[in-house]
Parts: C-alpha cells; sequence; structure tokens
C-alpha cells in the first residue's frame, strides 16, 4: 500500500502527469446559430491546441467541455451547472450571444464562479454589483466612440442618429446621443427605422439639415439605406453604418457601397499585438480569414490564460482578483475591466469603403488609410460602365 502511495505522489509530481485543467464552454453547436458560432469552437480549439504544444499552463494540460446550447439561450443556465456539479470544471468561458450570458452571468455569480464573456456585449451582462464575470469584447455602448471621433475631427456638429429595433443597436445609439450632446453636437433622439420608414428618416435630416447619418444595425440595414438614399437622390456629408464594416454589406450593394463608413470590432489587418500570429495560425489551421467571432472568442481564451497564470492557479478568489486588475493586449485591443467587469479597453474600429476595399480609418493607431469625406453626391459619383 505504502509503495501504490508513493507512485501515485511520484506521478503527481511530474507535470505531464498532472491532472489537466479543464476549461467549460456552453455553444451552439446545432440549431440555427450553430453556423456563425462555429467560429467560437474552432477558436478555443486553437487555443488549446497551442497552450498544449508549449507544455500546458502552468504545467496542466488543458482539455475543453464544450457542451451544445442547441442555440437555445435559455440552456444555459442549466449546462454552465452542469459544468461546475457534474464536469467540475476549473474554469469557464461564456456562451455565445448577449442572451446566453445573461443567463449563464447568474450562475456565475450565484455559484461564485469565474465566467469570461466571451460574447456578450449589452450591458445586462455586467451589471452593478458583478463580480465574478469578466467582459472580453468591447460593449455595445462603445460602439459609438469611433463615430464620435470621426464627426467632430471633420467638423461636421449636425447629426441624425437611427437604430434598429434590437437591444444592442439601441444601447449603442442611447450611448452616442448622450456622448455627442455632451460634446456639443446638435442631434435629436435615435429612432428605430426599419426599411419601410427609411424615406421618413431621410425627410428628418433634410430638415434638419444632418451633416452626418450615424446608424448602428446589421448589413441588411446598411444596405437599405443606401438604396433608399439614392433613390431620393440624398447624400449626408458623412455616412456611417455600423453593418456598412461588414464584408456582406458590399455584397449586398456592390459599387454603392464606396465611401460608406461602418463600425468593426476586429479586423484581421489590425497592427494589435499577437494579431498576425493569430491571423497566420488560424489560415494554417483552418484554411479561411478569422472573423469577429474568432478572435473575440481567442481573445477571451488568452484572458483567461493570463489570468490564471496571474493568480497561479484556479483558486475562485484569487484568479476573481487577477482578472480585476489584469491589462493584456490581445488581438481585439486592450483588455481592461471597470468595478463592475466591464470592458473599457477595447473599442471598435471605423472602416470605410475605399476603392472597393474596406480600409481601417480609426484609431489612427490601427488605420491603413486616412478617410475621404464628405461623402459624395450621387451625381458625383463616378458612373457604371456598360454592360
Amino acid at each position: 500500500m505504502r509503495a501504490l502511495l508513493l507512485v501515485v505522489l511520484a506521478a503527481a509530481a511530474v507535470p505531464g502527469l498532472a491532472q489537466p485543467l479543464l476549461v467549460g464552454a456552453v455553444l451552439p453547436q446545432s440549431g440555427q446559430l450553430a453556423d456563425i458560432a462555429g467560429d467560437m469552437q474552432k477558436a478555443l480549439l486553437l487555443w488549446q491546441e497551442a497552450r498544449n504544444a508549449a507544455g500546458g499552463l502552468l504545467g496542466r494540460r488543458v482539455e475543453l467541455k464544450l457542451l451544445d446550447d442547441r442555440s437555445e439561450a435559455t440552456a444555459s443556465a442549466r449546462l454552465y451547472d452542469q459544468l461546475i456539479e457534474v464536469d467540475k470544471a476549473d474554469v469557464l468561458i461564456g456562451p455565445f450571444g448577449s442572451a446566453a450570458t445573461l443567463t449563464a452571468a447568474a450562475v456565475a455569480e450565484r455559484r461564485r464562479r469565474v465566467l469570461i464573456n466571451a460574447t456578450g456585449i449589452t450591458s445586462n451582462t455586467q451589471r452593478a454589483g458583478t463580480r465574478y464575470v469578466f467582459q472580453v469584447p468591447a460593449p455595445a455602448a462603445e460602439y459609438g466612440a469611433g463615430a464620435l471621433a470621426v464627426a467632430q475631427a471633420a467638423g461636421y456638429r449636425r447629426l441624425h442618429v437611427v437604430a434598429r429595433n434590437d437591444p444592442g443597436s439601441r444601447e449603442a445609439a442611447a450611448r452616442f446621443v448622450v456622448q455627442a450632446a455632451a460634446a456639443g453636437l446638435e442631434l435629436g433622439a435615435a429612432e428605430a427605422a426599419p426599411a419601410a420608414h427609411i424615406p421618413v428618416q431621410i425627410a428628418k435630416a433634410r430638415s434638419h439639415d444632418a451633416q452626418g447619418w450615424i446608424a448602428f444595425g446589421q448589413p441588411e440595414d446598411a444596405a437599405d439605406t443606401i438604396i433608399a438614399f439614392k433613390r431620393f437622390g440624398y447624400a449626408p456629408w458623412m455616412f456611417l453604418a455600423q453593418g456598412a464594416a461588414e464584408p456582406r454589406f458590399v455584397t449586398l450593394v456592390g459599387r454603392d457601397a464606396e465611401f460608406a463608413m461602418g463600425l468593426s470590432p476586429y479586423e484581421a489587418r489590425f497592427a494589435t499585438r499577437g494579431n498576425t500570429e493569430f491571423v497566420q495560425a488560424w489560415r494554417k489551421r483552418w484554411s479561411t480569414e478569422p472573423g469577429t467571432v474568432a478572435a473575440t472568442a481567442y481573445a477571451a481564451a488568452l484572458v483567461l490564460e493570463a489570468g490564471v497564470r496571474k493568480a497561479e492557479g484556479v483558486e475562485t478568489e484569487r484568479l476573481r482578483a487577477a482578472l480585476a486588475t489584469l491589462e493584456l493586449e490581445t488581438p481585439i485591443g486592450l483588455y481592461r475591466v471597470d468595478a463592475n467587469g466591464a470592458q473599457v479597453g477595447a473599442k471598435p474600429a471605423v472602416v470605410q469603403i475605399l476603392d472597393g476595399r474596406r480600409e481601417i480609418v480609426w484609431p489612427e493607431a490601427l488605420a491603413t488609410a486616412k478617410w475621404r469625406l464628405p461623402y459624395p453626391r450621387w451625381d458625383e459619383r463616378p458612373k457604371r460602365a456598360a454592360p
């Protein structure tokens, strides 16, 4: 018996035989969100492979325990309870989307377990008094920072603000209105404007003599706006729509996308620390370009790793304290949080379509081109060549 005990103790002392470090996460592996959430799983796998190839984390091999919520946000609470109670996960990474993150965060706070918020951007995921949930992506409320900076630099003071009718877009627009007003700009309250209402919004912008049109929403919203602009012969001096940063926007409107600005939490061309290596590793492993979901999930894993190293382990209170004071440069920007664990370091970049290419025009440190303003009138643009 004594000999057996010595063998067990000796094995525990060998780093290669140490108990694996189990990282638990819940994400859609089936259902309607599975395709767009697929890059989250790929990013966590890429990080796991890199860590284990380098000897693990604090001498422990990293293992992932990924549960399928079947694209149902309400399943997160039950599944995170399972990761804690049944699977005995050492550390947790949050699920896909703000709705699922909200329910997962409630479990983390109730069970007093650290959770890295990998994708939740709405403010309700990081409420006042939150202690165990730490946000990695830029919050929705910070999406307008670049729009405000560009408008001010260009000298545009009268702005028209529109938002898609969803929590993230409304939150981004509301915060932008407050910040713009504090900066002395003139604008009305943000309004939800589906495609059928865009002509009404154009009329309001014209009556206000708005110099800039700022919109928060999806690529389809930006495309619908462009189509209406052209139909009614309207062109503000500056057009910035959140969804115009996504490649799908250019596909929807073709050459009419030129000079539109958008908001992007991540670009593969970001000159951020570790991004070149991340992009190269992603291309080699998956033969595609990494997008926002991939980069944000990978950044979440890097934050978790740095927190564990700083805490010298996974004991909850030490890890919580480490993450609360951690500052880390990641591919999506700086990780730094406030007293409620909300991200205050990273902010989305401003992208502009120039000569058919998506260029980063703000912030200056990441810029690949200088913005071109004013947004040209439709009769000033080159005519399309005949087919």
